[in-house]
């Protein structure tokens, strides 16, 4: 049994929790994920890891409650427990040696994209974060990233905080201003894809998270295959990090 040992709110439907999973925290890093499985009648639910503590053994992991399962695990308080906490699984994050870098969250994407800015930063890698919402309502992580990026922009579809726009419009001016490496873009496809077109023209490594359905996360069931540059790939063992162009 894995142990709540935090909850906070961030919005009405995502929750950040801290599981003790010493283990896991020992041997995890930016960009793997989890599976959790509530009791042992549950489903099987991926969940990539926003942070973690090696001293403490914890792991938190960000759910957005929009199933059964992801409502239940939600609904759990401090002193819960979890039946089954697997990883890490996945692989890490390749950084590379960059000098510059920017890292794109969209909307509980940046529940994802924090881990990697935090990696970064403590890299001593000149870091910006963009985060996108559609509104100021459902806006995470604020305090959190602008304490891992040098620069932290953030956007809304409707202006109701921050720019107004999308997060490539502040990717472009960013690449058109300035000299970067890597560019981590995690979030919804369609953002992703065109964070990928804005970058491909300035030659800037891009790397995006793909999350197709999974149920093992082993590789074994298929469930999770991609087609990249027409090789076939399965997100939970080749990823779930790809070349986004």
């Amino acid at each position: 049994m894995y142990k709540v040992l935090e909850k906070k709110k961030l919005n009405e439907q995502v929750t950040w929790i801290t599981l003790d999973a010493p283990f896991v925290a020992r041997k995890v890093e930016p960009g793997q994920f989890v599976i959790i499985r509530i009791d042992e009648k549950g489903e099987r639910v991926p969940l990539t890891v926003a942070d973690f503590d090696r001293e403490k053994g914890t792991v938190t992991i960000v759910v957005q409650a929009v199933g059964y399962s992801t409502k239940k695990l939600s609904a759990l308080n401090v002193g819960d427990s979890v039946a089954d906490c697997v990883g890490p699984l996945g692989l890490p994050t390749e950084f590379g040696e960059p000098k510059k870098a920017i890292v794109i969250g969209g909307g509980v994407g940046c529940a994802i994209a924090y881990p990697q800015a935090k990696a970064l930063h403590n890299m001593g890698v000149k870091t910006d974060v963009i985060a996108g919402f559609r509104n100021k309502d459902i806006v995470i992580l604020e305090d959190e990233m602008r304490k891992v990026s040098d620069n932290y922009y953030v956007t809304t579809d409707d202006g109701s905080y921050g720019e107004k726009g999308f997060v490539t419009d502040v990717l472009k001016r960013l690449l058109e201003s300035d000299s970067y490496d890597l560019v981590i873009a995690i979030g919804p496809i369609p953002m992703m894809k065109f964070v990928s077109k804005t970058t491909e023209p300035f030659g800037v490594k891009t790397i995006v998270s793909l999350n197709p359905i999974m149920i093992d996360g082993t590789g074994m069931c298929g469930g999770c295959r991609v087609s990249v540059g027409g090789e076939t790939k399965f997100a939970c063992v080749d990823g779930p990090d790809f070349d986004g162009h």
